[in-house]
């Protein structure tokens, strides 16, 4: 029996000798790349944090003490210690184990921590909660890395954790230079000059903080010592962990891009990923294409926060250095910087995930749209991305998004309407656009049979039963559900409006046409794009009955894209049922009211034969 299959628990950890611990690791690490390789996951992070996850735990007593994770994909190694080994078999897939910290599993979990730059703020919540409550016997400890360190949510939660020197608060700062890539600007500089004994205490000291380092992330005695001393500070201290980002296994250390910080199924001998190739991703083609209008645009520059080679920049960034800027983790800044790079007479492209652009609304409102600036905005992994979780899921955009006055978005359904869309949406100049596009290849192109007035029609057979509106990559479920219908005898016209907000007029003719109008998208049903087109019926006299097909109003566990959207309703078979049933039910509700109408004219017959009436 190797020494992980003793571990059930943290509090085996005390029965180990330092030499056990250290051949602790060894194993966990073996077991890391052999299970995430086999799933796919952040395997770079967790091999990083392996040593520190092992002192942090034989120091500190969880769940009493409380471990929080920022983010919380370095949390595989907790789990593991916490009795969840046996889970990674299913690791991100349905019914398994999530990719990050989740309350739902393990006692040992406080939140669902995905979100960069959070875990402070929990942390400096949960102290003067202890404080008010006058629990002084455990303690609360937040591990976040220096690329969540550029967030400046985490800067607001240190500035008012210094403020609280009695308060028993322990910050682990695992350094290793990087978030997604390597980390950038001033702090990342200021880190460097503490790893080299340069600063003292550095900007932690004179914040008000104890601060110990730094000290090596990968010795386990040494990280024991210094988290030992952290507890019995008994106020608010910064522990600088130093760590190596992919230790231990030559792929990830060989990969200076990335460090294999989320990898697909691969072979772990070769690093060489598993099964076949599905074709060019909605994420390649937007680099390809944003590097050739910025080739034709030297006006043109891009953004992102810490996902250059995620958010498919990597092309440009190769191309024009210069014009690609990387924020780190701060969406907000990003945001407002690119409102004033529009106003001195540049375009900018902020691509992110649409998981993240909540997290700007408000400087998208009022520093972009208020303006009128023409920025775009690229949203990857919008709609369902599936394996990561709820947090991640694009979900909410085009909900919260059309609320945006002056905002037009595009939902573009296959990899030629993308590239046609980025160029439309670069050339609009009066304002703020968004094109988003969700995880995955793009599959094949799906061409217009004619266009009217902008709108795209796919597919138009047999009577005026029911216009199906498409947004974007359901494209192809919205087809299926046309065949589906038309077996039962129903005519369906499927069109794509490409442009979903604003509205296009010429939707109101179309729908008048049709006995029934349904919406077919990939975003939450409440607010999405299927309200917005019945608000818009009902304000053009439109009469015909709407029904907005989308996703439910609650977080969804993780699994395959597929699966999920199922879930939802979202497959052919369920939208087509549910399409019969609507109009064989208007049907039924014409021949009642024609019934009625019948009985009545027998009556007015009978009673003008009688002359009654005249």
């Amino acid at each position: 029996m190797t020494l992980l299959e003793t571990v059930h628990g943290p509090g085996r950890l005390g029965e180990l000798t330092a030499r056990e611990l250290d051949a602790l690791a060894g194993e966990i690490r073996a077991f890391l790349i052999d299970r995430v390789s086999a799933s796919g996951g952040h395997l770079g992070p967790n091999l990083g944090v392996v040593e520190l996850t092992i002192a942090l735990h034989s120091v500190f007593d969880s769940p009493s003490d409380r471990l929080l994770w920022d983010t919380g994909h370095q949390s595989y190694v907790h789990k593991i210690l916490t009795g969840r080994a046996g889970g990674f078999d299913r690791l991100r897939k349905a019914g398994g184990l999530s990719g990050y910290p989740s309350a739902a599993e393990s006692e040992h979990d406080l939140v669902e921590n995905s979100h960069a730059s959070t875990a402070l703020s929990y942390a400096d919540g949960l102290a003067r909660a202890d404080a008010h409550l006058g629990v002084r016997d455990r303690a609360t400890v937040a591990v976040i890395g220096d690329g969540a360190m550029t967030g400046g949510m985490a800067w607001e939660a240190l500035n008012n954790i210094a403020d609280g020197p009695d308060r028993p608060l322990v910050v682990v700062l695992n350094d290793n230079g990087r978030s997604y890539a390597p980390t950038r600007g001033g702090f990342a500089d200021h880190l460097a000059e503490l790893r080299a004994g340069q600063g003292g205490a550095g900007l932690f000291g004179q914040l008000g903080l104890a601060y110990l380092g730094p000290v090596d992330g990968h010795d386990i005695a040494a990280l024991q010592d210094a988290l030992r001393r952290a507890r019995e500070t008994r106020g608010p201290v910064v522990v600088h962990a130093v760590t190596e980002k992919g230790r231990g296994f030559s792929y990830t250390e060989d990969n200076e891009l990335d460090r294999g910080h989320a990898i697909r199924p691969m072979d772990p001998l070769t690093g060489l990923p598993t099964g076949r190739s599905a074709g060019p991703s909605f994420t390649s083609v937007f680099g390809r294409e944003l590097t050739r209008i910025a080739e034709e645009r030297p006006d043109v520059v891009a953004i992102t926060a810490a996902m250059l080679e995620p958010t498919g920049l990597l092309p440009m960034q190769r191309a024009f250095p210069d014009r690609v800027i990387d924020v780190g983790i701060a969406e907000q800044h990003a945001v407002t910087m690119a409102a004033g790079l529009s106003l001195g007479g540049v375009h900018p492209v902020v691509a992110i995930y649409a998981t993240f652009v909540n997290r700007a609304f408000d400087q998208l409102l009022m520093d972009v749209a208020l303006h009128r600036r023409p920025v775009t905005f690229v949203l990857d992994r919008s709609g369902i991305t599936g394996d990561d979780g709820p947090s991640h899921n694009g979900m909410w955009d085009m909900s919260v998004l059309q609320v945006v006055p002056g905002l037009r978005i595009a939902a573009p359904r296959d990899g030629t309407r993308l590239a046609e869309l980025l160029a439309e949406a670069v050339a609009w100049e009066e304002g703020p656009t968004l094109v988003r596009f969700p995880k995955g290849p793009t599959g094949e192109d799906l061409p217009a049979r004619a266009t009217f007035a902008g709108i795209d029609v796919l597919h138009r057979t047999g009577p005026l039963d029911v216009l199906i509106v498409s947004v974007g990559a359901l494209a192809g479920t919205a087809l299926r559900v046309a065949e589906v219908v038309g077996t039962h005898g129903l005519g369906a016209t499927v069109v794509d409006p490409r442009w979903v907000t604003p509205v296009n007029p010429a939707l109101a003719d179309m729908a008048r046409r049709h006995r029934l109008v349904i919406t077919v998208e990939d975003n939450s049903r409440t607010g999405g794009v299927g309200s917005t087109v019945a608000q818009f019926l009902r304000d053009t006299g439109v009469k015909t009955p709407l029904r907005e097909f989308g996703i439910p109003r609650r977080f969804l566990d993780h699994g395959a894209r597929a699966d999920v959207l199922a879930g939802c309703g979202l497959s052919p078979q369920d939208i087509a049922r549910t399409v019969v049933e609507e109009i064989s039910a208007g049907e039924a509700t014409e021949d009642r009211a024609a019934d009625r109408l019948d009985d009545g004219m027998v009556r007015l017959l009978k009673q003008a034969s009688r002359g009654e009436i005249r």
